[in-house]
């Protein structure tokens, strides 16, 4: 059986260089949950001002709009959302400072391939398990754009949430490899 490597976030790029395509990971630490209306506002911040708004870059996306705290909790469910509804925005986000998104499904080669420029990855979580995952959040914060939400832009602070690696650093996918690297051998 695999065992899962655990990531704190935010990670630095030479930490994700590490990770495989089918890697198990638990995710420890800050990410930062925006959907479809987020990426909308992101990227129209970043077209005025050449930045990500409220100090993105080098941080971690989550594609979920958790659901209101349950008692005793932060939040309720959060499941990852359909992760391919964001790749018009992905690249730009990337190559403005984002090193790691979270969803669910594939993406297309466009990621992919700005994951390669960019060293950043993708992971996968598991669709169906939201009040599963909801128990990996230790802590959430509105950060932004409040009018959204479900969809307003929140930190997370997790507690070993489990995914694995869709599109690791130079673009290799679950599905086929864009560019061919040597595998570990440990």
């Amino acid at each position: 059986m695999q065992t899962s490597i655990n990531i704190t976030l935010p990670a630095g790029k030479e930490e994700l260089a590490q990770l495989e395509p089918g890697d198990r990971v638990c995710l420890f630490g800050s990410i930062y949950t925006m959907r479809d209306a987020g990426h909308r506002r992101a990227l129209e911040c970043l077209r005025h001002s050449g930045t990500l708004p409220y100090k993105l870059e080098g941080q971690a996306l989550f594609y979920a709009g958790p659901t209101p705290p349950r008692k005793g909790r932060p939040v309720g469910a959060i499941g990852p959302t359909t992760a391919s509804r964001m790749d018009a925005a992905t690249p730009a986000l990337l190559a403005a400072g984002i090193t790691l998104t979270l969803g669910k499904g594939s993406r297309s080669e466009e990621v992919a391939r700005a994951c390669a420029a960019t060293g950043s990855v993708y992971l996968v979580a598991v669709g169906g398990a939201a009040a599963y995952l909801g128990g990996f959040v230790e802590e959430s914060r509105l950060i932004a754009w409040g009018d959204l939400g479900t969809e307003a832009l929140r930190r997370l602070t997790l507690t070993g949430l489990p995914a694995f690696v869709g599109i690791d650093s130079r673009g290799n996918t679950l599905e086929h490899p864009i560019i061919t690297t040597k595998r570990r051998t440990s």
